[in-house]
């Protein structure tokens, strides 16, 4: 019974806080934070900005699986391009771009889309002053329960683009290698790597939302030399491109090692995790890791651009970075 109470007062005060939102916000935004129609076009946002900026990038992620998965004859990144076109030309380097684009498109809808959902879930939870306070966590816990959904979606259409990229003479095409694995293995051959994927893209979204938020809140406290209200809209645009470069950089660090063990276990279908870790090593977990740095700072620079282009679109709540609660504030100077 007091739970039911507590939860009544919750759902009740969230929905105060979104009437003041609105009514304070007017015809200045589209919707209101939390309403099926911002989780739907922060949806589509994610869609854009991870599909688009994914299949952009085919070429350089061919490269760099095929680095992983065969070091001895793809060396380097250069050495990689070059063996791969005097191999099957310039067209080579498209192999997998439509599993690309179908499969991380819909797994930017979960992982933007969830993200709003689950963080404005775990903040109304924790309370304003909390929310400020432990905001880190949030953004962790929140970009987590995000990625898990999103890598089931992601998983099948990974597993089709690694074994295109990376399998001499198997499928060169979305529409001939998922029948071929459906065939051959059923449904567990599109879900065999979504541990290792989970293992992977959890580390790398937890970092890349934490790292971002937090980033874009030190820009603007350390580096932009005026209020983010002051800034334009291009202005703005500019700090998420920056702090999502940097986000990106530390995300190809967190997340390579697993990365790599996905390549392997796509690539070599009758083996699992723990054979794949062994057969790399430590070492050969590392493998590919400057042009995966390239590859996803410039691409988790570009998502943010992109989705935050998007909410500017379509005139979405952009909250400034968090500011200290007044109620805390007084709470600390009274503890003095």
């Amino acid at each position: 019974m007091v739970f039911e109470r507590q939860k009544e007062a919750f759902f009740a005060q969230s929905a105060a806080q979104k009437q003041l939102v609105a009514a304070s916000a007017g015809s200045q935004y589209s919707c209101e934070v939390g309403s099926p129609k911002f989780y739907a076009l922060c949806a589509f946002g994610g869609l854009l900005s991870c599909g688009l900026t994914h299949t952009a990038v085919v070429p350089l992620d061919l490269v760099k699986c095929r680095i992983q998965v065969d070091p001895d004859k793809y060396k380097s990144l250069g050495n990689g391009f070059k063996v791969s076109i005097k191999e099957g030309g310039m067209k080579a380097l498209t192999l997998g771009w439509a599993p690309t684009l179908v499969g991380y498109s819909m797994q930017g809808i979960g992982k933007f889309g969830f993200y709003e959902a689950f963080k404005n879930l775990y903040g109304g939870l924790l309370g304003e002053e909390n929310a400020y306070l432990y905001r880190t966590s949030m953004y962790l816990a929140a970009s987590a329960s995000a990625e898990f959904f999103a890598d089931i979606f992601l998983c099948p259409m990974e597993s089709v683009k690694v074994r295109i990229q990376t399998t001499p003479g198997w499928e060169t095409t979305l529409k001939a290698g998922a029948p071929r694995i459906m065939r051959e293995e059923g449904i567990n051959g599109f879900y065999k790597g979504l541990s290792p994927l989970w293992a992977r893209q959890i580390p790398y979204t937890m970092m890349k939302f934490a790292c971002f938020e937090r980033t874009v809140e030190l820009l603007y406290k350390y580096v932009v030399p005026k209020p983010r209200s002051d800034c334009n809209k291009g202005e703005q645009l500019a700090v998420t491109f920056v702090a999502g470069y940097i986000a990106g950089v530390f995300c190809a660090i967190v997340s390579h090692p697993a990365d790599s063990i996905v390549s392997k276990l796509n690539a070599n279908p009758g083996g699992g995790v723990a054979s794949a870790a062994k057969e790399l090593g430590f070492a050969g977990m590392w493998k590919g890791l400057g042009p995966r740095i390239i590859m996803i700072g410039t691409l988790t620079a570009l998502q943010w651009f992109i989705y935050d282009s998007v909410k500017v679109a379509f005139r979405l709540p952009r909250p400034p970075p968090p500011e200290m609660p007044e109620s805390l504030k007084r709470k600390l100077a009274a503890a003095q």
